[in-house]
């Protein structure tokens, strides 16, 4: 089979990681691109895991020499996709997906409009922060001021939600899950034919309820809580205090 190349994005917090790894272990022949970064591990991270750490002087040397798909500079730290991950998923046949910011994004589609966008949606900006402090304190470190700039940035992100082919909203996670495998599915089935075992016309009917063009009912009210649509009272929550927080 030919291989699709997949890219989710999501502000930092929306449970991208935990959709990528639920997808990852119920649809086979489907590789995952580890990102490199100059950023520090956090917590648990091990190197060649979650990201391969490299410093920035190494990052730089890759990016001069074209090695990267796509780049970007994201809260004071690089982060990048290598070419030869997809070198390596075409090589076997496999469909590769990405996990990369709206800015790598943005690159990859310029140089290859066929990837297939998927962007992931906190359901509220009070979901999304409780999600930010609650892996800050497994990391052990809390910081207040790293916490609210991530919020603002959330809103920012969220605006590039229309480059998208593939909406979701990440408030019932086996759900979300759900919706995922079957966009893979369907775009496997679209785009080489390839048959879909069981369940074949609800898989594809939940696909197509997630593709931007069929979302916007259900996605109003989250938009319209990060103040990207409409005039709702509750797009100052991400900056407040919430009694009901803590």
């Amino acid at each position: 089979m030919a291989g699709i190349l997949f890219i989710i994005s999501a502000p930092s917090g929306s449970g991208k990681s935990t959709l990528v790894g639920e997808l990852r272990k119920q649809v086979t022949g489907i590789d995952f691109s580890i990102s490199w970064t100059t950023r520090h591990p956090r917590g648990s991270e091990e190197n060649g895991r979650e990201y391969h750490f490299t410093t920035r002087e190494e990052f730089e040397r890759m990016r001069d020499a074209g090695e990267f798909l796509e780049h970007a500079e994201v809260f004071g730290n690089y982060y990048g996709t290598a070419r030869s991950s997809l070198d390596e998923a075409r090589r076997q046949g496999h469909d590769l997906l990405l996990d990369i910011d709206v800015q790598g994004a943005a690159q990859v589609r310029k140089s290859m409009p066929e990837a297939v966008g998927l962007f992931v949606l906190p359901p509220t900006p009070k979901v999304l922060r409780t999600r930010l402090r609650n892996r800050s304190r497994a990391e052990g470190v809390v910081n207040e001021s790293e916490l609210y700039r991530r919020l603002s940035e959330a809103s920012k992100e969220i605006e590039n939600y229309r480059d998208y082919s593939y909406i979701l909203v990440n408030d019932i996670l086996d759900r979300t899950v759900a919706q995922l495998e079957a966009i893979v599915l369907a775009e496997r089935f679209y785009r080489n034919g390839e048959p879909i075992a069981v369940r074949s016309s609800r898989v594809l009917e939940v696909a197509a309820a997630c593709r931007l063009e069929n979302s916007r009912e259900r996605l109003k009210p989250v938009l319209e809580a990060f103040g990207i649509e409409g005039n709702s009272s509750q797009q100052q929550l991400p900056f407040g205090d919430d009694p009901d927080d803590d």
